[in-house]
């Protein structure tokens, strides 16, 4: 058997190696995708991984913006196969019956030992003018486009580790533990919070500079029952019929930590049995005990709140645990002279929102046309990739504001209810501008409407044109932290927020986001959109007449060439 040492001493010399346009170091949603589009658009790459698929994954549940950053990267790259994630009717029929739909984001309030008030529980039921989301069942999505990944041409190394990274002027030497090396003008690490570029370069912040703090326990379960069937709340306080708990991504809020209940079962092709369960919380009030296995810890938390407990009731446990420490990590620096440390390689918060994924597809569209146009042009300065650098530490930025917010109002639910209202009220504005662009791309072709939104001031915020909209989470993180430090109690950090939000003129009103502290399920029906689309284009703001009117335009044009074209 070979050794290490043979390995090293049989290493190919500088005829030997395998040249390609780009490296990528892992194979995930994030690499496959990236390696696709590249290869799509005529770039030479490789598509390394140290395991194999299929295999386990979290990240499984969309969001709004997601989709619409998936359906940009369909047709601003060619790459059709991407559109098979855009609804769980795609998934399902492209790549298996194991997925379930995301219709909702869905959050109640528990203490310890006693039974939920139905009074406070909220609820965004995604319109469906946006998406029919998905949640995705990421051993069968992440094989899938590995595979899609190798059929535009990536050539693929599964169960190869890389040993070492060696950058020079020209480009990067990547060593296998096989000895096989490649040679790249490009390395973009799409591997995880293991990077081994961040660990070349010892690019992560210790400690973190992120204020929240989360530890997380998460596993698959079979027979875990629908929330709607065990909560026991009055009729008339329950969330609408046709926009149920179980519709959607389920988050039971705990002081600073909140279980999540992610089901594959809940769309009527499905035939994954399977539910997807998490609990995530603050690792400096609940330590990571050395007494415990996580079963056991999980179950010890389970018997403190009887109805997320009676979900359990039968269910099985059908992989183990995966038991972390703290999740937040962050990078000093993620572009540098031909290497990208791109997403979840980058940093991480917290998987509240769902916005792990729609974070990792706005980098990878960022990306992708730079490295194509360093390519071309034969110029990898760090300077062209530089908003990339600016993107990705933003998107954790901002999140990590909203997320930590969130975490201190857990507690007090007048207060949760506004940080909800603050994150909520601008996740349609922010995908209309999206849709503006995609519109306007697909009638002219013109790669500008893509490129002008890098125009905007607060890269990573998810409306960063929005200067009414920065000001609203400024004022809610730093009234959230006033409360945290006990220099306001909960209802007067509530009175600030809730008067904040009244205050903004871009928050808009059809949806209900301004009315009072009891409305708390939020569902856009099609007369709710009609009217949201009437405000935005007649009485509403600048910024929002801006968006309204542009997608009203692309809509109509649209019609017209589809009948030119008919």
């Amino acid at each position: 058997m070979a050794t290490k040492a043979d390995a090293v001493k049989q290493a190919p010399k500088d005829d030997e190696r395998i040249e390609c346009d780009v490296a990528i170091l892992g194979s995930g949603l994030a690499g496959s995708i990236t390696g696709a589009i590249l290869a799509r658009q005529g770039a030479d790459v490789v598509l390394i991984d140290a395991a194999q698929h299929p295999r386990f994954a979290v990240g499984e549940s969309q969001n709004p913006q997601l989709v619409e950053w998936l359906h940009i990267l369909a047709l601003r790259y060619d790459v059709p196969e991407i559109k098979h994630l855009l609804d769980v009717k795609a998934v399902t029929q492209h790549i298996g019956p194991h997925h379930g739909r995301k219709q909702s984001f869905g959050f109640v309030t528990h203490r310890k030992n006693r039974e939920p008030d139905p009074r406070e529980a909220t609820m965004f039921v995604i319109p469906k003018i946006l998406t029919e989301a998905a949640h995705l069942y990421r051993q069968d999505t992440d094989a899938y486009f590995l595979h899609v990944a190798a059929k535009y041409g990536c050539t693929l190394r599964q169960n190869w580790r890389a040993t070492d990274l060696d950058f020079d002027e020209d480009g990067v030497t990547v060593t296998g533990h096989n000895g096989e090396v490649f040679r790249a003008k490009f390395l973009i690490d799409a591997s995880g919070f293991r990077s081994p570029l961040a660990q070349k370069f010892d690019l992560r912040e210790n400690p973190s500079r992120h204020k929240h703090h989360a530890r997380s326990l998460f596993t698959h379960y079979v027979g875990v029952k629908p929330y709607d069937d065990v909560c026991n709340y009055p009729e008339a306080l329950r969330p609408p019929a046709d926009s149920p708990f179980h519709g959607g991504t389920l988050h039971h809020l705990i002081e600073r930590g909140w279980f999540w209940i992610i089901p594959f079962d809940n769309y009527k092709d499905s035939r994954n049995p399977l539910c997807s369960v998490g609990l995530t919380f603050d690792e400096r009030l609940y330590p990571k005990p050395k007494d415990m296995t996580p079963d056991q810890e999980f179950h010890h938390y389970l018997d403190m709140y009887p109805a997320v407990k009676r979900q359990f009731e039968g269910a099985k446990r059908v992989r183990e645990w995966v038991s972390t420490d703290r999740l937040q990590y962050s990078s000093k620096q993620t572009v540098g002279h031909r290497w990208c440390l791109m997403s979840h390689a980058a940093g991480f918060i917290d998987p509240l929102y769902s916005r792990g994924l729609s974070n990792t597809f706005e980098v990878v569209d960022a990306l992708a046309y730079r490295v194509l146009e360093a390519l071309r042009d034969d110029d990898f300065s760090v300077e062209r990739f530089e908003y990339v650098e600016r993107l990705e530490q933003g998107l954790l930025d901002f999140n990590d504001k909203i997320v930590n917010s969130s975490y201190i109002a857990f507690s007090h639910f007048r207060l949760w209810n506004a940080v909800f209202r603050v994150w909520a009220c601008f996740t349609t504005p922010a995908n209309l501008r999206l849709t503006r662009a995609r519109q306007e791309y697909a009638l002219d072709g013109d790669d500008r409407h893509f490129r002008e939104m890098e125009e905007s001031p607060y890269p990573g915020l998810w409306w960063p044109d929005s200067h009414p909209f920065k000001h609203l989470l400024d004022v809610t993180a730093e009234t959230c932290e006033k409360y945290e430090r006990g220099e306001i109690d909960g209802d007067k950090a509530a009175d600030i927020v809730f008067q904040a939000i009244n205050a903004c003129e871009s928050i808009n009103t059809p949806f209900g986001w301004k009315d009072g502290e009891d409305h708390r399920f939020y569902r856009a029906t099609t007369p709710t959109m009609v009217k949201f689309l009437w405000w935005a284009n007649t009485s509403g703001p600048k910024e929002f007449r801006d968006l309204g009117r542009s997608m009203l335009k692309g809509v109509v044009k649209q019609g017209l060439r589809g009948r030119k074209i008919s």
